[in-house]
């Protein structure tokens, strides 16, 4: 069964890697990511499926952020597909501002995002993004022990809900060559530069497409 079908809402939710400088004044207004990239690929090659996609994505979000404003931002607007890409923040707050989200804690914040928005329509469609991270310094590495269980339950909830999942940390990592390296995909290790973005965008539809 096709996960996109004809006439499909897309609402794309996140931090600022979904964000990505969008005109949050402007309802129609994609971001200049990922979520753009998307948009315009369904438009040009799939225009007969006459899809809509909407992004409320906001940088700097953890998902205790998503789960306050999630009633606003999601759970009112009609939607056939969700896709849903946070945890980075989770991770980087313990190491800037010392706020740590604990495996629990996450764990307990996704799975409102997901519940709630199943509560709403059971039959919504769920595409779940891993979190990821190409450090470019060496404090970086040390983000792995933060975020690698975070990755996890992105995985098990995917599982456990049946949703697509797109584990972008794969992706990203076997994707690295000496000339592709963090620096190519990443400006600062956690937002994606252009390319970076191009490869969420591929695989994003390459799973949801067929």
């Amino acid at each position: 069964m096709a996960f996109i079908k004809e006439n499909d809402i897309i609402l794309f939710q996140g931090d600022s890697i979904t964000d990505c400088s969008r005109n949050k004044l402007k309802r129609s207004d994609l971001g200049q990511g990922y979520v753009n990239l998307i948009y315009h690929y369904l438009q040009t090659h799939h225009q007969d499926l006459h899809i809509t996609c909407i992004n409320k994505g906001i940088y700097g979000n953890r998902t205790i952020d998503l789960k306050l404003r999630w009633r606003l931002d999601t759970l009112r607007i009609e939607k056939n597909i969700l896709s849903l890409l946070a945890g980075i923040n989770d991770t980087w707050r313990r190491y800037d501002f010392n706020l740590t989200t604990s495996p629990e804690k996450f764990e307990e914040h996704y799975r409102y995002l997901l519940d709630t928005s199943l509560d709403k329509n059971p039959d919504l469609r769920i595409i779940l993004l891993s979190p990821f991270l190409l450090p470019h310094t060496e404090s970086q590495l040390t983000w792995f022990e933060d975020l690698n269980p975070k990755i996890q339950i992105v995985e098990k909830l995917a599982k456990e809900y049946n949703t697509l999942y797109l584990p972008l940390q794969e992706i990203f990592t076997s994707s690295l060559t000496p000339e592709h390296d963090a620096y190519y995909f990443t400006v600062d290790g956690v937002h994606p530069t252009p390319e970076g973005h191009m490869l969420i965008a591929k695989e994003w539809l390459k799973r949801s497409l067929g």
